[in-house]
């Protein structure tokens, strides 16, 4: 197996090579939620209201379960980044299917071992920053405070702010970050310090200097 896979998780995937469904509806069911942050992070807003990110996690694991024994044979890289990189394809595809042409407006992509994928939207990441639903009497400011933090993050550069999305939000660790985005872990452990501090000096200058807290 992929040296960076754990020793658990070794022994899950020696057991599903054996045949073993438990033990694969085990490992689908344990990186739900961190495929489900990714999801939410990149799909676009213009197709949530035909699907969510349950459902094109439930389609990439149809794909993921077809797959897996391929990827047995010759794990390059460890299970989680694989089962990410299905559920990316099959997010790419949807895009594509349900927006065609327009897909390209909507996801600037990210570079992946094997393809690309869309970028995290700064909508999201703003929303996931300031993370709390506004009270009536708090409303405008809270929506004036996403839309700054939304063009603020817009002006990051692209590849920090994935940083910021792979490590603060999905929470990959940084060797993680690093072979997804094709980087040394050096380089990707700098862009992150960096993402954070450019994120924090943004957050201190919206009003009510959230990044004081």
């Amino acid at each position: 197996m992929a040296a960076a896979n754990s020793e658990e998780l070794s022994g899950l995937l020696r057991q599903v090579a054996a045949g073993d469904q438990a033990a694969w509806g085990d490992l689908l069911e344990r990186h739900r939620p961190r495929l489900y942050r990714m999801v939410e992070l990149r799909l676009d807003p213009r197709l949530r209201a035909r699907l969510g990110a349950s459902d094109v996690i439930q389609e990439a694991y149809l794909i993921a379960s077809a797959q897996v024994s391929e990827y047995l044979k010759k794990p390059t890289i460890p299970f989680y980044l694989w089962l990410r990189l299905v559920t990316a394809q099959k997010l790419v595809g949807l895009h594509r299917n349900h927006l065609g042409t327009k897909a390209r407006d909507a996801g600037r992509q990210i570079s992946l071992d094997r393809g690309a994928m869309p970028a995290a939207s700064s909508a999201a990441l703003a929303s996931n920053l300031i993370g709390r639903e506004p009270s009536p009497s708090e409303a405008a400011g809270e929506i004036e405070q996403r839309r700054r933090l939304h063009e603020a993050l817009d002006r990051m550069n692209p590849l920090d702010r994935e940083v910021l999305a792979l490590r603060h939000f999905e929470q990959l660790t940084n060797a993680e970050t690093a072979q997804v985005l094709g980087l040394e872990p050096s380089a990707a452990s700098k862009r992150y310090v960096r993402a954070l501090q450019r994120v924090k000096e943004i957050l201190a200058a919206l009003p009510g200097g959230l990044g004081e807290e």
